[in-house]
């Protein structure tokens, strides 16, 4: 035979009557975790204002044609 399983809840101090711990019980089995944040979204990067630049002009044949286009 198995022996039967610790209470959850233990009064240490006091004595409170059985409404006040059914009351107690009822609290704590309602009580809710916090919230987990929102996953962020990836950003979107074709808002970034940083692709309008052009890119840099590398030295060679006809880098002077690139220097004028975006």
């Amino acid at each position: 035979m198995t022996p039967p399983p610790a209470p959850g809840l233990r009064v240490v101090h006091g004595d409170a009557t059985p409404e006040e711990l059914a009351a107690l019980v009822v609290a704590l089995a309602t009580r809710q975790a916090p919230p987990e944040p929102a996953p962020q979204a990836p950003p979107q990067r074709w808002r970034n204002p940083a692709r309008g630049m052009r890119k840099p002009v590398v030295p060679g044949k006809s880098a002077w044609r690139m220097s004028a286009l975006p």
